[in-house]
């Protein structure tokens, strides 16, 4: 564990502090830490920075409730900036969205990496924003039991291909059953966010056992 006495604060005790969500990876907010808010942060758990507009500590979520539970905090290799990894509880903007970073200045004409966090904001849009000839935009009109019902088919396709052990199909196959689950999350005001903190709280799967009742 590095000592904190080794991080390289600016002429005015300060350090940007870059905060981004444990689970998507995805950037939060940039904001600023002195000496005595990483000593707080790392006393208590969660982000505690300094406002350079109030001149004073503030306690992210004191207010509203979004706090942000620290997972990890590391240093770049000049040890003058922090990468703050975080659970969020609520939005990290205090305009009410996720993340500060919204608006897009410059974008190439390169198609974006695939990420299933894009794949669930395009979905929600969907749904949202009806788009002529979008199947997606479909099955949100036809509703809940519609959506369902290709859930199940695209389960049983998936089990069907498992079974032959058609390694290509089954690939195909899941990921048919990953967006149809994907859109059914939509529907449900399900995020990847609760998943993955599902997931993140099962800290002993491999030993969890199914209790079945005997015939």
């Amino acid at each position: 564990m590095l000592d904190i006495d080794t991080l390289k604060f600016d002429k005015d005790g300060l350090i940007p502090a870059v905060v981004v969500d444990a689970g998507s990876r995805a950037v939060l907010t940039v904001a600023y830490m002195n000496r005595e808010s990483l000593e707080i942060s790392i006393k208590e758990g969660r982000t505690c920075f300094w406002s350079r507009s109030r001149k004073t500590l503030w306690r992210k979520g004191e207010r509203s409730g979004n706090v942000q539970q620290i997972v990890k905090i590391m240093t770049d290799c000049d040890r003058d900036a922090l990468l703050v990894f975080v659970k969020k509880a609520g939005p990290a903007c205090h305009l009410g969205t996720d993340s500060c970073f919204n608006e897009t200045i410059y974008e190439c004409d390169s198609d974006e990496p695939f990420s299933f966090d894009s794949l669930y904001e395009l979905i929600k849009g969907r749904k949202t924003e009806k788009k002529e000839g979008s199947y997606t935009s479909y099955l949100f009109e036809k509703g809940l039991d519609k959506i369902l019902k290709k859930v199940g088919e695209e389960s049983a396709e998936v089990i069907i291909a498992g079974c032959a052990r058609e390694r290509r199909e089954a690939i195909y196959e899941i990921a048919d059953l990953a967006y149809h689950v994907m859109v059914l999350m939509v529907e449900l005001g399900i995020s990847i966010d609760d998943v993955r903190r599902e997931l993140a709280s099962r800290h002993v799967i491999d030993k969890k056992v199914k209790q079945e009742k005997m015939s």
